[in-house]
């Protein structure tokens, strides 16, 4: 491999090789399981819960995995190791910032946009800040 460039190497896996500025780099600091955000999600904070992981989604330049727009490569495409990754950092986080009776209801998704989309479903309407303004 002498002379090869680092950024062929991208489909490879190695974060190493991954400019700081993708989507798909991951700081070694990086775990799933770490609190990001400065309350969990609970049954009734969901509007401030989901502003404030989207802040921090957005620092980490990883939003578009929750909403969708870098959708998951096929298998055995050149990127598909490094969305399944990145994918699973975003999970991790979204779970463990959250109570654990909720944790236990979207632990089972297919992917961090599912994941998203149910929470929204589920708490979004209902804890809306018009929400509150009818009662």
């Amino acid at each position: 491999m002498t002379g090869s460039d680092p950024k062929d190497k991208i489909g490879e896996g190695s974060s190493s090789s991954i400019d700081h500025n993708s989507p798909f780099y991951l700081h070694p600091s990086d775990v799933p399981k770490q609190i990001h955000v400065n309350e969990v999600l609970t049954d009734s904070n969901y509007v401030d819960w989901s502003q404030e992981m989207e802040n921090f989604l957005f620092a980490k330049n990883k939003f578009e995995f929750v909403d969708g727009t870098i959708k998951k490569p096929e298998k055995g495409a050149k990127d598909y190791m490094l969305w399944m990754r990145c994918d699973a950092m975003v999970k991790g986080w979204l779970t463990a910032a959250m109570e654990k009776h909720i944790q236990d209801n979207v632990k089972y998704a297919n992917t961090a946009s599912h994941m998203w989309v149910d929470l929204r479903e589920r708490f979004g309407k209902e804890n809306s800040p018009r929400a509150y303004e009818l009662k």
